[in-house]
């Protein structure tokens, strides 16, 4: 359910961005607003990373094969990664260079500011349509897991949604930052108020970009399991006939929704070779009937005798 969500999110985004990245960028030219304009390049970028999250998330399904065993779930990281690259460079540095320019009196301009406020208002209303759409997902999965919203968007691995969300978010902010520097122009007269914005706009931006590009790192590099997970695995294998210890317990994601587990499991001397092997196949099973994510799973069986009074 939560990749048809995710899909879903991205779509609204996507949509929402397309249609107020023509609106903005027409309406900034017409009145002459680098605040505006920088909302246009910010909405040109979310755009294209609109489009490569969702070309994210149909190639990171493909399935295994000999060359890439484990699947292709950390492909949805590589895509993510470029999303917050194109942030940064077709959104923050256009914002932060052509405001500078308008601030030194360099700034285009223009007349139709009503035109400017009236997508704004267009803006407000998709954008804010796009954003609801993120929240609504969030609180469905933090219904799932009785997370708190923050708690649940910090821990969660779906970097694609929280992008769309971080996205959404950012833009609502922008929005206000914008109206702000256009309605302070039209009130002192002085263009530094609308350049001031769009420097602001474009700074946002880097922020979001720095956000987006080192979660898209952490996971590519291999991030564990959270912590509640590790537990259930561990409780899990500690549950099976015949276990007395758990040595060592290894997670890594593969994607959102895949999860590599690996375990040195301590068996009683009284389990052969045999039985421990059936232990582990039921391990296995009962692993992915528990927790969907875990696709892999991996143990190292031993052997010892736990003498009474020593901790398994």
């Amino acid at each position: 359910m939560s990749r048809a969500e995710t899909t879903k999110t991205v779509l609204v985004a996507g949509a929402a961005n397309l249609i107020l990245a023509i609106a903005k960028l027409i309406a900034g030219a017409l009145a002459g607003s680098s605040a505006m304009l920088a909302e246009g390049a910010h909405s040109v970028g979310d755009t294209l990373n609109q489009g490569f999250l969702l070309a994210s998330l149909g190639r990171s399904e493909r399935p295994p094969d000999r060359r890439h065993p484990f699947g292709y779930g950390n492909e949805r990281y590589v895509w993510s990664l470029l999303a917050a690259f194109g942030i940064f460079v077709a959104g923050a540095g256009f914002s932060i260079s052509y405001g500078i320019l308008t601030m030194m009196g360099r700034g285009g301009t223009g007349t139709s500011v009503w035109l400017a406020y009236a997508v704004l208002g267009l803006a407000a209303v998709l954008e804010g349509t796009s954003w609801i759409r993120a929240v609504y997902q969030a609180r469905q999965e933090t219904r799932e897991n009785g997370r708190g919203l923050v708690e649940h968007v910090r821990r969660s691995p779906d970097l694609t949604f929280k992008a769309a969300l971080f996205e959404d978010s950012t833009a609502m902010i922008g929005l206000v930052l914008a109206a702000a520097g256009l309605t302070l122009r039209e009130i002192t007269g002085s263009d530094v108020w609308d350049g001031l914005a769009s420097v602001l706009i474009g700074l946002l931006l880097v922020v979001l970009a720095f956000g987006i590009g080192r979660e898209s790192t952490v996971l590519l590099i291999g991030r564990a399991a959270d912590p509640a997970a590790q537990r259930e695995i561990r409780s899990e294998i500690l549950g099976a006939r015949g276990v007395t210890g758990v040595d060592e317990l290894l997670t890594m994601h593969f994607g959102p929704e895949q999860i590599l587990v690996a375990a040195k499991v301590n068996f009683s001397d009284d389990i052969s070779a045999d039985e421990a092997e059936d232990v582990a196949g039921e391990i296995d099973r009962r692993l992915r009937e528990r927790l969907p994510a875990v696709r892999h799973v991996f143990l190292d069986p031993t052997q010892r005798t736990v003498r009474r009074g020593e901790p398994a």
